[in-house]
């Protein structure tokens, strides 16, 4: 009797204590999601694809935009020492000047308050691509002696091309700064650009400064490109018989050196290229006339220099060849 009335007793105090510490805990139920999320986001994804993705809008027109600290910062990375003014030109494009001209004007200013103080980089941009010409000519022909004009050229070609340009100037971030009446810019709009940046790194610092930069940038877009896909040769074979000529040497002679699985669908060919009774170079195919022809561009690398197990490019600031070469253009 006595023990179930302390048995009771305590069950009674525990459930008192129980019942005191749970009023004093409070449970709210959360959801992972809200219940107008699933509406919303269908309407959304609805409307996107009815009207198709809003057009692009240009950095200078998004929130956090200060130009003369966006310029600032462009010049400490790339180490450089630009005159700023000049850098902040050179982002203008002539379009860009008519098109807010145009606007203004449009908003009923008369033609002294509508027309702008900035100004176009038509000259930088000009100055830029006739020093990028001449040093890039001026490199490889320093770098590879053996190579003819109209190597050089499709190479400089290939290094100028609006590609490798703007793909530079988009890496380096020139494309949020470039001031353009369209936007996505236009290829022609970057390249200028990029052209008027090399003319205000010549004009604020020289010539060697800017044949660095080059060297850095767009040289170094020649690693992992064959010559031939640069430059088109459309007979190989004369272009060879032509090289030999002129080192006195006799024409080439081509020979089948091996073949594997002629009589299957996919045979393979290795034709050796002899001169003087010595091997040339050698290359494979899938039929005779392809290794004939793969074999004429290995001796025609070679012969010009570059091939892949060349010498790799100094691209180290101490280049003596690279100064020279910056000086001269900076003395003409």
């Amino acid at each position: 009797m006595a023990s179930g009335y302390m048995i009771n007793r305590g069950a009674l105090t525990l459930g008192i204590h129980c019942q005191r510490v749970c009023r004093n805990i409070s449970l709210t139920q959360v959801r992972e999601k809200k219940r107008w999320m699933r509406a919303y986001t269908y309407i959304m994804a609805k409307k996107l694809k009815l009207e198709g993705p809003p057009p692009p809008k240009p950095r200078s027109q998004k929130p956090n935009w200060d130009v003369h600290a966006e310029v600032q910062a462009f010049n400490s990375r790339l180490h450089e020492n630009i005159n700023l003014e000049l850098l902040k030109t050179a982002f203008v494009s002539p379009c860009y000047l008519q098109a807010e001209q145009d606007r203004r004007q449009g908003l009923g200013m008369d033609s002294e308050t509508a027309a702008l103080v900035l100004r176009e980089n038509t000259q930088l941009s000009m100055r830029g691509a006739a020093f990028t010409g001449s040093f890039l000519t001026r490199w490889c022909k320093a770098s590879f002696p053996s190579l003819p004009n109209e190597g050089v050229a499709a190479i400089v070609g290939h290094l100028t091309g609006s590609d490798v340009v703007c793909r530079v100037a988009k890496n380096l971030g020139i494309e949020d700064l470039t001031m353009s009446a369209e936007c996505p810019i236009p290829d022609e709009v970057l390249c200028s650009t990029f052209m008027a940046v090399i003319g205000a790194l010549q004009e604020s610092s020289g010539a060697e400064r800017a044949g660095f930069f080059l060297r850095d940038f767009l040289v170094s877009q020649l690693i992992g490109k064959d010559l031939f896909d640069m430059w088109v040769v459309v007979d190989p074979m004369g272009l060879l018989m032509e090289e030999l000529t002129h080192r006195n040497l006799p024409p080439p002679e081509p020979r089948l050196i091996r073949s594997a699985g002629a009589s299957t669908v996919l045979p393979l060919y290795f034709v050796g290229l002899y001169s003087d009774k010595k091997l040339l170079a050698q290359g494979p195919g899938e039929t005779v006339l392809a290794a004939e022809e793969e074999a004429t561009h290995v001796a025609l690398r070679k012969l010009y220099g570059f091939t892949e197990s060349r010498r790799p490019s100094d691209f180290s600031p101490q280049q003596q060849p690279q100064h020279q070469i910056a000086q001269t253009i900076g003395s003409n």
